[in-house]
This record gives structure tokens, C-alpha cells and sequence, in this order.
């Protein structure tokens, strides 16, 4: 289904599920593990909110004066995203003290424009820091004069002496694999108060076509069905990921800072392709340059840091306490290794390219914090995966892990002796070794924040034979983990034999989980980290529950504590 053909009557309904499968789950011996099932989840529909405002709203990018406010209006049931129609529409905005909006602090009007998709960015300035403010928008104009939208929670950062700091931490969300129940626990917490932030680091969207990568999915369909490469079909995806109503209110419920990974744009794109770019579809570079616009459009992100200098990569500061440093993994990386060619001794390939290096190391010696929170959108650590490869049983799990390097062109590793894949921080080691190797010298403590990899890990970061900081990397959303992308059960102790093998082959691996969905919450202070891995139970089951299922603690010059 092209974008014009996306109709007006789609657009005002989407698919959300009640599966006959629910009853036949199987349990699993892994506690808070997904929840095996054999047969396909039913596709039903629900209606959506009336116009205008179908999007929510969301906040990100908080500084200690100001933050992004962010909607959608839809002034009319054609100008739906990616149509490029709609009038031009005045929006009133207010930030309030409090969510009756009995002291509003700030306010203003902006007006809406098809050539921004209808999307809305508002810089507040002038705020006071670390405070929760509320804010929502108004329509002035139109037939829908008077209209509000839903009220969302800000939060300004904090300056001075801070004591702690608690981050959501989540990634890779596809739409056709699952329910976002994770959304909504986070925005549970969030209104709660148990929350501060949410860094999200990458995957928000995936490009594929309907059915495409689905795991034990679809639970609802993409729009556009095809894989998308213009800048409607992008905007067209984003607008159908921003009508769930979990990733709504997570969005409502407390500021995001985001950056993109490769989904965003096409499976393992860099600076000049991607594996999921073929010459039929057109030039990568237009490809590229209608993702980023849609993303910068549908995102809460300060546009006059970001796009107006041509890069994402940004950094923010919580008092005395944290620094977060958000690199930007894509843009400016070179070809993996394996797709151009056998790794050469010396082979000095950037991820970050030259200018964002220089970036991150001035804005790293300039850091008087106390930690060093980078935002990391692939595995920063070591993996090898040799074992798991060598034992027949287990090769399926490899292969899930490392699908782009383990090809029949590849002969069979000895253990230890293959890295996960080109695609992560394994196939730029010399940058790597060089980050590294800046931390120590500053005498930074880092706190590699990761996604990616659809499962949980944590790594400990070593430099000149101490343990410098760690690596936390959160599971998917619901993009398929290694049961769903082998059809290995979900708790099956294959997954504990492939632990076992990884444990022994990597000795600064602390924790991994290949099997679960979920995100991470990391509660930072002055002397600790504590990491929370929440899962949620069953992804195809809308309003699964997610608990709190492992954590770990790593002290300030100690390491990992019991």
C-alpha cells in the first residue's frame, strides 16, 4: 500500500490485538522471561482519538532553563502524516506550574505547516532548573477551535549538588512484534515521580515492509506496508507509531533524549549505504537525508543544536553528578570491516568520524562531573561468540546474535576467536581502544548506555588493568530477541548452555539475558550505579505486565558489588 493510498478511513483506525493464542501459553522455566507461543496473534482493529490531536504530545532535550515541547495537530482527516495537505494552523501553548494550569509560567502561539508534516517544536526558555512542569497546546484557529491537547509532565535538569539521577533506558521498538507494555510501565513510573528522564538510543522505528521481521508477530500491521524510502512513507511510519497510546503517554510523561540508530534510516546504514539499501530504490543520500528530516520533525529534539549544524550528537549536564555525552553511531561511520574487505592489522576504520571524535573529547575534558554517562547506540564491549558457534546445538543463538557476519564465506571460528559483528564496536577496535584509552587518561568514570542488541547485557570497561566503569545494555522493546529469531523457546536451557559459553568467553561479561523484552532503568548517584532490568512478560498480550527482573550495583573505584 503506497502513502496515497493511504486512505482516510485507515488512517482514522489501526490494528491493535486480542489473540486467541493468550490461552495456550506455555510456562517457562525462566522467570519474566517472554512467554512462548506457537500460533499467530489475531489482528483486530480499535478507533483512534478524534482530531486534532492524534499524536499526544512529548517533551525532550531538558536543560537546566528550558525544555522541547512537542505535538502533532491534524487539522483535517486528509492531512494525515505524510500527506503534505492540511491548513496551516495557530496552536496556543502553555507551560504551568501545576496540571490544573492555575500558574502558567510561560506561553505563546506557533503555527502548524504541511511542510513540517503539521509537527510543532517549541524551545520554552526560562524555566527554573530541576522542575516539573506541565504543558499542553490549544487549537486558535479552524474548525477545531477551542480543542486541547493531552497535558504532558517536563522536567528541567537539575545544577549545583545533585544526589541522583533515575533514567529510563530503552531501544529497538517494532510495531508489528508486540505490544509496547514497556512504554507504559515507564510511564507509569514516570507519573509517579520514580522517573526523570528517558534516553532512547535508537531503533524508535523500523523500516521494513509488513511482515517482514515481524518475530512471532504481527500483532498489527505496518503503514506504509511496503519498506519505506520517501519522505511521506517515513513520516507516514512515524505517524502510526505515535497513535499507540502507551508510547503516547511515556512520551507525555516525562522529557526524552533520543538518538537514532540504523532502523531509523535502513539496516546497517553508514555514511555511504546500507545493507537494506539496493540501487533500485534511488540514491541512498535522498533515502538518508527524508529519514532524518521525519525523524526531526516527529522527535522532541532542539532543533537549533541538531539539525540547523547538520549533526545529533549532543551533550547534557545534571549538576555535579552526571554528564550525558549522545554520540551519534551512523552519520559519519565508514563501512563495517566485513562488508569492505578482510580486517588488515592496523586497520584504523572511524564509527565516529573526525569532527564528532575531537567533539567528544573536548566536551569529555571540559566534564567536572562525577560520572560519564555516554549514549551509545551498538555494543561498545568486546563479544566473542565462537563457542556458541562451534557447538551444533547452540549455533542457531550465534547466528540470531551475529547474522552479519556469520555467513557461509566465513569459516568455522575457533572459540573466542570471532566478534560478534562488524556492525557494533567489534569491527572499529582501533577507535575503541582509542575512546578508551582518552577515558583513562581524564581519569573519567564511564557509563556506556547501549541498546541495539535486543537482549540484556552489562560489561565492565577496563583500562591499563582497572576497572574504569561499565557498560549497561537494555533489550528490546519488542524487536525480536534470539528465541523469537531462532524459534528456540523462550526459557529453554539452550539459552543457558549459549550464557555459559559466553561467560567463559568473556571475562568482563557480568550479565546477559538473551530471551527477554523490556527496558533498563539505571538510578545514578555519587558513590553507585544501580541497574534495573524490567521485563515484560508477554509481548503479544496488550498491557502485559513488566517487573523488575535482574540488577547489579557498580560502586565509584570498586567495580561491581554483590
Amino acid at each position: 500500500m503506497t502513502s496515497t493510498e493511504f486512505s482516510r478511513r485507515r488512517f482514522l483506525r489501526s490494528a491493535a490485538v486480542t489473540t486467541s493464542a493468550i490461552g495456550a501459553a506455555a510456562a517457562i522455566p525462566s522467570a519474566q522471561s517472554q512467554i512462548s507461543v506457537d500460533t499467530s496473534p489475531d489482528l483486530h482493529e480499535f478507533d483512534l482519538p478524534p482530531l486534532p490531536f492524534l499524536h499526544g504530545v512529548a517533551s525532550g532535550d531538558p536543560l537546566p532553563d528550558a525544555v522541547v515541547i512537542w505535538t502533532r495537530v491534524t487539522p483535517d482527516e486528509a492531512a494525515f502524516p505524510g500527506s503534505g495537505v492540511g491548513l496551516p494552523t495557530t496552536l496556543h501553548w502553555e507551560v504551568a506550574e501545576d496540571d490544573g494550569f492555575g500558574v502558567v509560567v510561560k506561553r505563546g502561539e506557533v503555527i502548524s505547516d504541511p511542510l513540517s508534516d503539521h509537527t510543532i517544536h517549541v524551545d520554552v526558555q526560562g524555566l527554573d532548573p530541576d522542575r516539573v512542569y506541565f504543558y499542553r497546546f490549544t487549537v486558535v484557529t479552524g474548525p477545531h477551535e477551542g480543542a486541547a491537547s493531552p497535558t504532558g509532565r517536563a522536567k528541567t535538569a537539575p545544577t549545583g549538588t545533585v544526589d541522583n539521577q533515575r533514567w529510563a533506558v530503552a531501544s529497538c521498538a517494532n510495531w508489528e512484534s508486540g505490544f509496547f507494555s514497556a512504554y507504559a510501565d515507564m510511564a507509569e513510573r514516570a507519573w509517579a515521580g520514580e522517573l526523570d528522564l528517558t534516553v532512547f538510543l535508537g531503533d524508535y522505528i523500523y523500516e521494513y515492509a509488513h511482515n517482514e521481521y515481524a518475530g512471532r508477530g504481527p500483532v498489527r500491521k505496518h503503514h506504509p506496508a511496503h519498506e519505506i524510502l520517501t519522505l511521506a512513507d517515513y513520516r507516514t511510519r512515524y505517524g502510526r507509531y505515535r497513535t499507540d497510546p502507551a508510547l503516547q503517554d511515556a512520551h507525555a510523561a516525562l522529557p526524552w533524549i533520543v538518538v537514532w540508530d540504523d532502523h531509523e534510516v535502513a539496516n546497517n546504514n553508514h555514511r555511504e549505504g546500507a545493507a537494506n539499501h539496493q540501487p533500485y530504490e534511488g540514491e541512498f543520500s535522498a533515502r538518508r537525508d527524508a529519514a532524518m528530516r521525519a525523524y526531526y520533525e516527529w522527535m522532541p529534539v532542539r532543533h537549533t543544536e541538531t539539525s540547523a549544524k547538520g549533526r545529533l550528537y549532543r551533550s547534557f549536564t545534571f549538576g555535579d553528578l552526571v554528564d550525558l555525552t549522545i554520540m551519534d553511531l551512523r552519520t559519519y561511520r565508514d563501512v563495517e570491516f566485513w562488508r569492505g574487505g578482510s580486517r588488515q592489522p592496523g586497520d584504523a576504520r572511524t564509527m565516529l568520524g573526525t569532527e564528532q571524535y575531537d567533539w567528544l573529547t573536548d566536551t569529555l575534558e571540559q566534564s567536572t562531573a562525577t560520572w560519564s554517562a555516554l549514549g551509545n547506540s551498538v555494543m561498545f564491549s568486546p563479544l566473542h561468540i565462537g563457542a556458541v558457534f562451534n557447538n551444533p546445538a547452540t549455533r542457531p543463538i550465534a547466528k540470531s546474535l551475529s547474522s552479519n557476519i556469520l555467513t557461509s564465506e566465513v569459516p568455522m571460528p575457533e572459540i573466542n576467536e570471532l566478534p560478534l559483528n562488524g556492525d557494533q564496536w567489534d569491527g572499529y577496535d582501533f577507535e575503541r581502544r582509542r575512546l578508551i584509552n582518552t577515558l583513562g587518561r581524564l581519569n573519567k568514570t564511564p557509563i556506556f548506555l547501549t541498546g541495539d542488541i535486543h537482549s540484556e547485557w552489562c560489561h565492565s570497561i577496563h583500562h591499563g588493568g582497572e576497572e574504569i566503569g561499565c557498560e549497561v545494555v537494555c533489550s528490546s522493546i519488542t524487536a525480536p530477541n534470539a528465541a523469537e529469531s531462532t524459534g528456540v523457546p523462550a526459557g529453554s536451557a539452550l539459552f543457558g548452555a549459549a550464557n555459559r559459553y559466553l561467560y567463559a568467553a568473556n571475562p568482563d561479561l557480568q550479565h546477559v539475558c538473551l530471551d527477554s523484552h523490556g527496558y533498563t532503568v539505571v538510578d545514578i548517584s555519587p558513590d553507585t550505579v544501580r541497574i534495573d532490568w524490567m521485563r515484560v512478560d508477554n509481548v503479544l498480550v496488550p498491557e502485559s505486565p513488566t517487573r523488575l527482573a535482574h540488577s547489579m550495583v557498580w560502586r565509584k573505584d570498586h567495580g561491581f558489588i554483590a
